[in-house]
């Protein structure tokens, strides 16, 4: 199965991509219950499906992002799929956009998960297959869904890792504040700092920049920590997962490469594979690529365009 994969990677490096008709776009909410509130919350969204499609790609913002992530750059990887024939489905994380943003303290990994279940459960009638993927801290939710539900027919890990790098990961850490008009709980980067927070040591992209600037957004603290508890390796919180995975990671990464010893090794897609894939000894197949020269916001990076041709070989495959 990894040398069919490497010959629909190779192919799709290669020859060009196959046009498909436009895809048809459209507001979605969906109401889902999470525990601690009786009242239904929101989770807001665009899907976007091309004439056709059967499989469709669930995508979760990281946080202090919304789904504007997924649709930078010309393409965004939103466009790129469905050029590739996939349905996506960008969602605003509950918290964040245009979803509910309930009493911080109930907005935690596993209110994620049991969301994010809910919006599958709604999806399902519609597509064959479901293939859910997050970036940074929402690639935390589908590990936690996956590992709960088992209801994805495949999980896209980006810049998310076993090990959180502390020493580098900590201007992130310094450069959070509480966001305003929200209880204490939510917080937002300081203004200006995006590109040291998420885009450095990659090259600065002055569009990029002021982009990701102008749509940022909110995280929580109960979120903040679930995700330690994922990243933590001795938790084993990933080993249940059996749904067929692809981890990419930029070679840059300073929040989740590099930790001497425990972390992932993002110096090449074999190292990543050999050192992240271990956490995944269920799963029915793990894949692994590193985006050269990337920092963590691996969709503003100017060679986004080649992770994103991975991306649709391994979903193809």
């Amino acid at each position: 199965m990894r040398l069919a994969l490497t010959v629909a990677l190779l192919a799709a490096l290669v020859l060009p991509a196959q046009a498909s008709a436009e895809a048809a776009c459209a507001e979605q909410v969906y109401r889902v219950g999470i525990p601690g509130t009786a009242e239904p919350q929101d989770i807001a969204g665009t899907l976007c499906a091309p004439p056709g499609a059967t499989t469709v790609q669930v995508l979760v913002p990281g946080g202090t992002y919304n789904r504007s992530y997924w649709e930078y750059g010309a393409p965004s990887f939103r466009r790129a799929m469905n050029d590739a024939g996939f349905a996506t489905l960008v969602i605003d994380r509950l918290g964040s956009g245009a979803s509910s943003h309930p009493v911080s303290v109930l907005v935690t990994g596993d209110a994620h998960a049991d969301a994010v279940h809910q919006v599958i459960q709604a999806v399902r009638p519609r597509f064959a297959r479901v293939i859910l993927g997050g970036h940074s801290i929402g690639s935390m939710i589908p590990m936690l869904e996956a590992r709960k539900y088992q209801d994805a027919d495949a999980l896209l890990l980006t810049g998310f890792s076993h090990m959180i790098n502390l020493p580098n990961a900590a201007l992130i850490f310094t450069n959070l504040r509480p966001a305003g008009g929200l209880d204490p709980g939510y917080l937002a980067l300081r203004p200006g700092s995006r590109y040291a927070s998420f885009h450095s040591p990659g090259p600065y992209v002055a569009a990029a920049v002021e982009y990701d600037e102008r749509n940022a957004d909110v995280s929580t603290v109960g979120e903040l920590v679930s995700a330690f508890e994922v990243a933590n390796p001795v938790l084993g919180l990933t080993s249940g997962i059996r749904a067929p995975v692809l981890v990419v990671m930029g070679e840059r990464d300073p929040a989740f490469c590099g930790f001497p010893g425990v972390g992932p090794d993002c110096s090449s897609s074999a190292a990543l594979l050999r050192t992240e894939g271990r956490y995944f000894p269920s799963s029915a197949r793990v894949d692994a690529f590193v985006l050269g020269g990337a920092g963590h916001s691996l969709n503003f990076m100017p060679n986004s365009g080649d992770y994103y041709e991975v991306v649709r070989a391994w979903a193809g495959s």
